[in-house]
């Protein structure tokens, strides 16, 4: 005699065939060993409709994360090694973490390769530029001046960015102009081959940038999971990134 099937078997099924967002997550906290991530992230990726996958530092098995993600989201945290990209100390550098520095840089590389759906967000933005070859700014206050506050008074800062309107990061927010939340110190110097710059703050800093063979990549230096819940112009970018898995 058959059983029947348990009646939340179909919720299990749909479960299981939602689009797979692997997230990348910061660097274990030395104090304790814990890893610690804001669950914005994951929620606007459950909003769009994807099954977040937490993917902590130190995974270099790329090959079996690809096999068990549809899609990646990069995610924010501390700075990148400046040896990684030819760059010089500087006192504001912080969080540097070689664990997550090289699993992401093969990761990302093998993500542009492969052209697997990508949305990079603040460093993830920054660790794409580096991993291509591209190098940073070690400090905006620093190099650039504070005429717009990109980070400060331990809080989001909101400032006016310029989109390219022939960009598809144009056409998934629709909009060629925004003030999203920011919270970075660094940002690219000049774009990696073949990338190209699509977005700038008003001083100048790359806000955003495209690979021209790589249409499911989208990279931002702002931080629009943290306003995607009522901002649907932010929203968009998890939107867009789970539509391409499908």
């Amino acid at each position: 005699m058959l059983l029947e099937e348990p009646p939340n078997r179909e919720k299990l099924r749909a479960f299981m065939t939602r689009p797979r967002i692997g997230i990348t997550t910061t660097a274990r906290d030395p104090s304790d060993g814990k890893v610690r991530m804001t669950g914005d992230y994951f929620d606007a990726v459950r909003r769009a409709g994807g099954l977040a996958l937490l993917l902590p530092p130190g995974e270099m098995s790329v090959a079996e994360i690809l096999e068990a993600c549809d899609g990646f989201v990069l995610t924010g945290g501390g700075d990148i090694d400046p040896l990684l990209y030819g760059g010089r100390e500087h006192p504001e550098i912080y969080g540097i973490d070689r664990e997550r520095d090289d699993s992401e840089i093969q990761l990302v590389r093998a993500l542009v390769e492969q052209r697997v759906p990508t949305l990079c967000i603040c460093r993830g933005l920054q660790i794409l530029n580096v991993a291509l070859g591209g190098q940073l700014i070690e400090d905006i206050p620093d190099e650039i001046g504070t005429r717009v506050v990109h980070r400060g008074g331990g809080v989001y800062q909101e400032h006016a960015v310029r989109i390219e309107p022939d960009s598809r990061l144009a056409r998934t927010l629709g909009v060629t102009s925004c003030s999203p939340p920011s919270w970075h110190h660094q940002a690219a110097r000049a774009p990696a081959a073949p990338l190209r710059v699509v977005a700038r703050a008003d001083d100048g800093v790359i806000e955003g940038l495209e690979h021209p063979q790589h249409e499911r990549l989208w990279a931002v230096q702002w931080h629009p999971e943290h306003t995607a819940a009522h901002d649907p112009v932010q929203q968009n970018l998890f939107d867009v990134l789970v539509r391409a898995t499908r």
